[in-house]
């Protein structure tokens, strides 16, 4: 008993630092508390942290039932507000505090520095963000950045204050002016303006190097560098910030004429930063471009918020807003998924639309091409059989797992190459072509016929994928049963062993993990598309077909048509010979790897599972298709079939909705008109008709 107690209070006083730990993260002291441990003498360490704890306080859960935390939230700053008036001597102090603290900390970096990468790559801010998530800033920097970091860290914080109404606005402003003289005030008011001023300039001096910057500048189509906008941003800026002293051009007609000017180079900035992604499109995507182009759309939209405030450094409602603004970065600056999406959507966009044009050849809409499907299909069929037996071989030899994967990684990859040289389908690697053409007609769902075409195009896909996996199983199937029947017939010999075959079937029952490495399997499938598409990429990118075309020794060789025609090759095949050779080494080597690093894993590919099945039943014999193995490996094999084209289907689809922000899609609208087909002509499932309707 006495033992049994012990080990209670050990484990409670273990859990009890994890218990504070957690309540720490909404903990604040009483207001009380708070407003007597200030003042506007101490460090500024001592001020920040005095501020964060009123921010927190600010934000205490214990809300009431039935209030939101943003109105809570309003309810206690009224009376945080309320308490000050009452007390004017309490509301003087607190003023010279905000003050004192707004004074002795930078704002330089809060204002074109805060949600502004602050690395030239990507993978250098990545490595920041992370890195800021786990250390954050201290209170003791005199940074108005770091203090807002630490000031504002819930996901709401920036509609809060966006949403701050007008008398609360005008009670806060003055609170901050409270004990404030007219000139002190008219000093503060011209460090504001000079403050915006400066972080303009900083602005423009960055957003004018990366315009400039050999990178950008022979993506825009600009004859001389000198007619780009960015070469002239910075005379425009300089005659607003740095000449304004001058009297004769402070004058209020001069000066609407040079911010005019401004904000027209300023446009076209963005004409022409919005031209880069036109030549990416047509020329591949690069991480590192779209990063940059990126952060100049940032640093421009920055640009356009400070000022609009220094236009008009009076109106509080716009420094409310620029507040907010400088919120919302702060915390899209800390956020590294956030970074990841906006700098990979257009690479995904990218690789999503060459599956979608690779895809267009796998839909067919008629009985010609229907036919030619399933003839293509029938021969990658043959070509998978002597693939299952070369598995056979390589599994037979008992080398080491790594050994044999890599062996069968190459069996694989020279299989999937010759049914693409050979112009024959693999039915599971349809969905994830097929998937991001099928996103792309979501376009157009909002119209009827649009919605039309989707249905159409949907029930194609359907039918091809049945008819392509029907095609590469009757041809699977009966190839591999008939050469174990020949060997067995002429040779008097098996192929595999009884206890290889028995296993085998046993391996594919549906009550074992087959499930799960039919998905995995998909995930691969998926994954080997994306792979084609970063390649297709990155030809594109770098312009490799005219590196081929006009290689100097080449031409030298094979003459300026060979030269040609090998760049042409190269051109139509790149990203199917990514495919296939990426898919044959992750069915091959992905399995060992996984497995050395996690659970245990293997491939269930339908078409080669039914392959070593039908191999197995010409060692086994054709009575072992009575026995209750055999059809459990049946199921398992239709149960794979589903799960390699599902999960792979919905992988692709999910990819290409994300890259073309298709998220608003009404998805109830689409599936119901989809089921409306299925139940008004079943049988255009299985045959294709002349006509959808």
């Amino acid at each position: 008993m006495r033992v049994r107690q012990l080990g209670s209070s050990m484990f409670k006083f273990l859990l009890n630092p994890w218990r504070k730990w957690r309540a720490s993260r909404h903990a604040s002291h009483q207001l009380d508390a708070i407003l007597a441990q200030f003042a506007p003498t101490r460090s500024v360490a001592e001020r920040n942290e005095w501020l964060i704890e009123l921010a927190y306080w600010l934000r205490r859960a214990d809300r009431p039932a039935g209030a939101t935390s943003e109105s809570w939230r309003y309810a206690r700053l009224r009376y945080l507000l309320q308490v000050l008036e009452n007390n004017p001597e309490l509301a003087e102090r607190v003023g010279q505090t905000l003050r004192a603290i707004v004074r002795d900390n930078d704002p330089v970096s809060l204002l074109c520095d805060t949600g502004l990468s602050s690395r030239s790559g990507f993978w250098g801010e990545l490595v920041d963000r992370w890195q800021a998530r786990f250390l954050p800033p201290a209170p003791n920097q005199s940074q108005l950045a770091t203090l807002f970091a630490l000031l504002f860290v819930g996901p709401t914080d920036a509609q809060w204050v966006d949403g701050l109404d007008d008398e609360l606005v005008t009670r806060l402003h003055a609170l901050f002016r409270a004990g404030l003289s007219d000139e002190d005030e008219a000093a503060g008011q011209t460090r504001l303006e000079r403050s915006l001023g400066i972080g303009i300039q900083i602005l423009i001096s960055q957003v004018r190097a990366a315009g400039l910057s050999r990178g950008i500048r022979l993506r825009m189509e600009y004859p001389d560098v000198t007619d780009s906008p960015f070469y002239r941003l910075a005379d425009a800026a300089n005659a607003i910030f740095l000449e304004r002293p001058d009297e004769t051009l402070a004058t209020p007609e001069r000066l609407p004429q040079q911010l005019n000017y401004f904000r027209a180079v300023l446009d076209q900035c963005r004409t022409a930063t919005a031209s880069v992604y036109q030549h990416l499109d047509e020329n591949g995507v690069s991480v590192e471009v779209v990063f940059q182009v990126e952060r100049m759309k940032a640093w421009l939209g920055r640009i356009d918020l400070l000022l609009t405030a220094w236009a008009d450094a009076k109106a509080s409602r716009r420094f409310v807003h620029l507040t907010a603004e400088l919120v919302s970065a702060s915390q899209h600056r800390r956020s590294v998924g956030y970074l990841i999406r906006s700098t990979f959507a257009d690479l995904a966009r990218k690789v999503v639309e060459r599956s979608a044009e690779s895809g267009e050849h796998y839909i067919t809409r008629d009985s010609k091409e229907y036919g030619a499907m399933v003839k293509a299909a029938a021969g990658g069929g043959v070509i998978t059989a002597a693939t299952v037996y070369i598995k056979f071989f390589i599994a037979g030899a008992h080398l080491s797992r790594f050994t044999e994967g890599f062996f069968a990684s190459i069996n694989y990859a020279v299989s999937f190459l010759g049914i693409h040289f050979a112009h024959f389908t693999l039915a599971t690697k349809q969905p994830a072509m097929t998937a991001p053409a099928l996103a792309h007609r979501l376009d157009q769902v909002g119209r009827p016929e649009g919605l039309d075409r989707f249905v159409d195009d949907t029930v194609a896909m359907i039918r091809t994928n049945a008819a392509a996996i029907a095609g590469n199983l009757v041809a699977v199937a009966p190839v591999a049963f008939l050469v174990q029947w020949l060997a067995g017939w002429f040779f008097h010999a098996n192929l595999i062993s009884p206890e290889k075959a028995v296993a085998t079937i046993d391996s594919f029952s549906i009550l074992g993990p087959t499930p799960l490495y039919a998905i995995f399997t998909g995930v691969l499938l998926w994954a080997s598309s994306l792979a084609a598409g970063w390649a297709d990429n990155w030809f594109a990118l770098h312009r490799v077909h005219d590196v081929i075309a006009y290689h100097r020794r080449l031409r030298f060789m094979v003459g300026t048509r060979g030269a040609q025609r090998i760049a042409g090759f190269w051109k139509r095949n790149l990203s199917g010979i990514v495919a296939n050779v990426s898919l044959g080494f992750m069915l091959g080597l992905g399995p060992e790897i996984v497995s050395f690093f996690g659970p245990h894993m293997e491939v269930r590919h339908v078409t080669l599972s039914t392959g070593a099945v039908a191999t197995a039943v010409g060692v086994l014999g054709p009575s072992v298709m009575h026995t209750t193995p055999f059809w459990l490996a049946v199921a398992g094999i239709a149960l794979m079939g589903v799960l390699n084209v599902l999960v792979s289907f919905a992988l692709a689809f999910n990819m290409a909705m994300r890259s073309r922000n298709l998220r608003g899609v009404d998805r109830k609208r689409v599936t119901g008109a989809v089921l409306r087909r299925i139940l008004r002509d079943p049988l255009w499932f299985v045959v294709p008709r002349s006509s959808a309707r």
